[in-house]
């Protein structure tokens, strides 16, 4: 173990964070003014040609080429890859490089494209999870379901494709769907299919032998679709079906992500047999303006016990979660409410932070995330879909492309009321290796401190940052955001840690608070954000601000959790209140040279830092060793 002495105030203190110059960083004002005239003569060229030659089909192909449609888009879902990356110059990426971008302990296939996790569950002592898969390339398109198992929902092991697209009702596609497990012990699988026609249309599926820990058969019910889009939904706007809830008539009811015009919805039905179905004449609920819904969730949270509900669980002290996947954003909502099992709808508990206009899952890269209940230990387990944000040019050289996150414990946040919090299941634990602690680490203003760990691509790092003279000097009203990231400055704020950083600064990954106000019992107003925009030098990458504002009580300390996984950081504030997943894919900040960072870019505040870090093993993910016994 390893410790700071607070006397690393005295360390030679970094210059911080000032906008770097130059071609790893923003420009300078001569390198815009070369930008801004390099268009103006690109302009002026176009114009030139355009009235100099007469127009024709081929001249307007080369003069005004047109952006990619992204894959998916054409079939009625959301978009899985980022082809405008294409149109930024490729960068010269190389198989070290590629190589150190796969993670370590995050779950992700042996090769090719993932996306949305599907109908997880624990049955005979193994978790299950089912995922997009394209087995032929790493680039969306082909989707079938693959499928994994695991004990501890960290160690996993592959399995045969689940789900292949054969038969007429989902030959275009087997998209995403939920399991349900009936009290006689069956397990049912709806899922979306999508037609020869392009029309997405909803499937029963079911483990072939039940006495199979593994379920490696599974069963397409003959007489496929169960389900069709109903009267007045468009045929591509009808897809990923809940996992089933009883209500008090002995009927099962699932919930279908849809939309009407502008407005998302999600779509109610009841069945005793899950093969014929009555559709509600209520929508479970609708929110204007929010567009197609994907991936809806809809379950049960305790409002004062510790553990999770079963899907079917309701009563005076439960609220029900109402989860959206949204197609136009690319973004998790949610919102929490009373479900009223009278007539099958769902009302929020604050119209002003409804699905979709609210409160997200995670404020970073996520998407399509899935919960169930594991029923084992009593909790409700939620995986989120993380997608690539390089090119799909960069994805094809690695030969595989997107990730899930750490399995997340999700409960009702007892304290606010208000939202959920987001933790990584506690069998992460058990990848900890050696530990560092660092108490009372002072960071002046406008300065960066070392943290000497050793290689820093594999890590778990909690961190409580207290502000010195923070009542004497008072916090203002300015309502302070993420901004233009941890380059910023003001009295107080940002500050954090920079990950997957190099010796030079040359690329970093600031994770960060940034206060802005105090209320009237004590409370803090602070953003916790993440900056990506210098976590690699590479052109072909998109590098964003992400954050949102993280309630702080006034009976606690400002604290983060943060996982990191080579090209994943998953960072968690106040105990899960605000969770932000990024990518990053560094050029220089790789390997050995990975490090990690305190800073304080306030300017009127010094900061006071305490630090547990654990460097994390890998987590063994391969094919299941059939020839041995389970």
């Amino acid at each position: 173990m390893a410790a700071m002495n607070p006397d690393l105030e005295h360390a030679p203190q970094i210059p911080l964070l000032n906008p770097p110059t130059g071609e790893s960083g923003r420009r300078t004002q001569k390198g815009t003014l070369v930008f801004i005239v390099s268009i103006v003569f690109l302009l002026s060229f176009i114009i030139i040609n355009l009235q100099s030659h007469e127009p024709s089909l081929e001249n307007n192909i080369t003069t005004v080429p047109l952006l990619p449609i992204a894959r998916g888009v054409a079939e009625g879902v959301s978009a899985k890859s980022n082809p405008y990356l294409s149109q930024k110059a490729s960068y010269n990426w190389t198989n070290a490089m590629l190589s150190w971008q796969r993670t370590a302990f995050h779950f992700q296939p042996q090769r090719n494209w993932m996306n949305d996790p599907n109908g997880p569950l624990f049955y005979m002592g193994w978790y299950h999870i089912f995922y997009q898969y394209n087995p032929d390339s790493a680039v969306w398109g082909n989707i079938t379901w693959g499928h994994a198992v695991s004990r501890d929902l960290i160690h996993w092991l592959y399995l045969p494709i689940a789900l292949v697209p054969d038969k007429w009702f989902d030959i275009s596609g087997v998209w995403s769907g939920s399991a349900t497990l009936l009290p006689d012990g069956k397990i049912l699988m709806l899922y979306t299919g999508n037609t020869d026609r392009n029309v997405q249309v909803q499937n029963l599926a079911y483990p072939a032998n039940l006495s199979d820990p593994l379920l490696l058969d599974w069963v397409k019910y003959a007489n496929n679709p169960v389900l069709v889009p109903p009267p007045g939904i468009g045929p591509k706007d009808f897809r990923d079906p809940t996992t089933a809830w009883i209500g008090p008539d002995e009927k099962w009811r699932i919930t279908i992500g849809s939309k009407l015009n502008k407005t998302g919805l999600s779509l109610l039905y009841k069945t005793q047999d899950f093969i014929h179905y009555e559709q509600s004449d209520r929508y479970l609920h609708q929110v204007p303006g929010t567009g197609m819904w994907e991936c809806v969730d809809f379950y049960p949270v305790s409002v004062n016990g510790p553990n999770g509900l079963d899907t079917s669980e309701n009563g005076p002290d439960v609220k029900h979660v109402l989860k959206a996947s949204l197609d136009d954003t690319k973004v998790d909502h949610y919102a929490i409410g009373t479900y009223f099992i009278e007539n099958d709808t769902w009302v929020p508990d604050n119209p002003n932070e409804d699905v979709g206009i609210g409160l997200k899952l995670d404020y970073g890269r996520y998407y399509a995330s899935k919960t169930f209940y594991d029923q084992q230990k009593q909790r409700r387990i939620l995986w989120g879909w993380i997608n690539e944000s390089d090119s799909e040019t960069a994805d094809l050289k690695k030969g595989w492309a997107s990730l899930q996150t750490i399995p997340r414990t999700v409960v009702f946040d007892k304290k606010t009321r208000t939202n959920l919090l987001h933790w990584p299941v506690k069998e992460v634990e058990s990848l900890r290796l050696s530990n560092s602690e660092f108490e009372g680490v002072v960071v002046k203003p406008g300065s960066v401190v070392p943290l000497d760990i050793g290689p820093a691509t594999q890590l778990d790092i909690f961190a409580e940052f207290e502000i010195e003279d923070l009542a004497s000097k008072g916090i203002g009203k300015d309502n302070v955001d993420c901004g233009n990231g941890a380059v910023d400055r003001s009295a107080f704020g940002p500050f954090g840690i920079l990950a997957i950083a190099d010796d030079q600064l040359s690329e970093l990954t600031p994770i960060y608070f940034h206060l802005s106000s105090t209320t009237k019992d004590g409370s803090l107003t602070t953003s916790f954000c993440v900056d990506e925009t210098r976590s690699s030098k590479a052109p072909d990458v998109s590098k964003l601000i992400f954050g949102s504002k993280a309630p702080v009580l006034s009976d606690e300390k400002l604290s983060m959790r943060v996982l990191v996984d080579h090209s994943i950081i998953e960072s968690f504030a106040q105990g899960g209140r605000t969770v932000i997943t990024s990518r990053v894919y560094p050029t220089e900040a790789i390997y050995g040279a990975a490090r990690l960072f305190l800073f304080n870019n306030a300017t009127d505040i010094n900061i006071k830092a305490s630090l547990k870090i654990w460097q994390l093993n890998s987590a063994f993910i391969r094919p299941f060793p059939f020839d041995q016994k389970l």
